[in-house]
């Protein structure tokens, strides 16, 4: 590999996710691991063994042995670089779980997690290892900046680190020197020429770009989840099992994610009402991947957004079908397209200075969803079981909650992250969602019953 081939640049959807980083807890994600106990005859898992494994499993990652360094003025965007400090014990910590040790417990120590900045003179993630709950199980919390990766990428870096992924040797070329200004500026030089040089793909990407955003943008309806956000978190669960979901939304010919957005749009209804808001319909916030798949060593961020209207009213399988119609327009040959467009948009705004004031009080989106499929069998971590793999995904700006939904091991997972201020209406829109999951998956056996001619089974 020759040094010029080796420069790695942060492109421009990574530089939007930093520009979109007002506040720490806004531009960090991660991931919450609820480790099993051992069989009987292992030992139990200690700080030393879980900085050991991590340690060598990081080599498979490049990118978590990098940091992001900036350039001289002309040589391009930053560049990732292998850090020759690199420690792992500066980035892997323990700690006693909180009493009562609960599974809320070890939420709420993800919330501190995710919301303490990682220093930017190392490498962008942590991982905290979470001892002593009260069922004898254990936690491992990782904790990365969005500029390292999206969705996709950060599920790429989870399956390097837990027991399948087979352990690479030791790298005998780490650290590799960091390229020379000179290369730096001549790279840069020729991406640009070659921007230039391809006008029509220019255009192209432009027209895909709007198409995804929609030519006409809905404006989201004034409610109080839309308010300014601080740096401090609050999670909440809400679960179901994912073949039941799955066979509801083959009922009503839609995909798994237009049912887990008919859930989380008829949540937000019924909370807006029960607050004396007549809310019912709302914009949601749906990044849309470019990517067919993801590795390791390709990671960086390949998403774009669409923002839809989406129905809160009516019953659960109507709203799933008038959900369905409308993310299916939305789709098209090239996704992601709509950050070729929002890319220099968000990095002008930040350049301005005018970046938190315009997500503080935009009116474009009331909320966000975001939707990953996990592994469909339990993985493991040292030999233990991982009981349940759940997103710590990010709000920020004037959205007060966001949902992450997450499909692992036979279940489905919808992650509430929601401002400090939500206080406890959070785990009342958490209570809601758990019905709105069972009432979506309870129309399943409903068409079927309509199909076959008799009358559905009361509840």
């Amino acid at each position: 590999m020759t040094a010029e081939s080796s420069i790695e640049r942060a492109s421009a959807i990574d530089m939007m996710e930093l520009a979109a980083a007002t506040t720490a807890a806004a531009g960090q994600v991660g991931a919450v691991m609820v480790l099993a106990p051992g069989a009987k005859d292992t030992t139990g898992l200690d700080l030393e063994t879980v900085r050991e494994v991590l340690a060598r499993r990081t080599q498979s990652v490049p990118r978590l042995r990098q940091r992001l360094r900036s350039t001289p003025p002309g040589c391009g965007r930053p560049i990732w670089v292998d850090d020759p400090g690199f420690d792992i014990s500066a980035h892997v910590t323990v700690i006693d779980c909180p009493p009562p040790g609960d599974l809320a417990s070890v939420l709420e120590q993800a919330c501190e997690l995710v919301a303490t900045e990682l220093p930017r003179q190392r490498p962008l993630w942590a991982a905290q290892f979470v001892t002593g709950l009260a069922d004898g199980t254990s936690a491992l919390l990782i904790v990365f900046h969005h500029v390292m990766a999206d969705g996709m990428g950060g599920l790429a870096v989870l399956a390097n680190l837990v027991d399948s992924i087979e352990e690479p040797a030791t790298e005998s070329d780490f650290p590799r020197p960091a390229p020379r200004p000179a290369q730096l500026f001549a790279d840069a030089m020729r991406s640009r020429l070659s921007a230039l040089a391809r006008p029509a793909s220019a255009w192209r990407s432009l027209r895909s770009a709007l198409r995804e955003l929609g030519s006409r943008p809905p404006k989201a309806p004034h409610c109080s989840l839309n308010a300014p956000v601080g740096s401090r978190r609050r999670l909440a669960l809400a679960r179901t099992d994912l073949e039941a979901v799955h066979s509801a939304a083959r009922a009503h010919g839609v995909s798994i994610n237009d049912a887990a957005l008919a859930a989380v749009t008829g949540s937000l209804a019924r909370h807006m009402a029960e607050r004396g808001e007549d809310v019912e319909d709302f914009v949601v916030s749906i990044p849309v991947s470019a990517r067919g798949a993801s590795t390791a060593s390709q990671l960086g961020n390949q998403i774009g957004v669409m923002a839809v209207q989406l129905p809160g009213g009516g019953t659960p399988g109507g709203r799933m079908e008038a959900i369905g119609s409308t993310t299916r327009s939305h789709r098209q040959k090239d996704p992601g397209a709509s950050a070729a467009l929002l890319a220099p948009l968000f990095r002008l705004l930040a350049a301005t200075r005018t970046f938190g004031w315009f997500t503080e009080h935009q009116h474009m989106v009331n909320t966000f969803v975001t939707n990953l499929r996990g592994p469909d069998a339990p993985v493991s971590f040292c030999g233990h079981t991982v009981e349940s793999l759940l997103p710590l995904n990010s709000t920020s700006g004037n959205v007060r909650v966001a949902f992450g939904v997450f499909s692992y091991a036979g279940e489905l997972t919808v992650t509430l992250v929601a401002d400090g201020s939500f206080g406890d209406e959070l785990d009342v829109l958490a209570s809601l969602l758990q019905q709105e999951l069972e009432a979506v998956c309870a129309t399943a056996d409903s068409r079927n019953h309509h199909a076959s001619g008799f009358p559905p089974r009361s509840t």
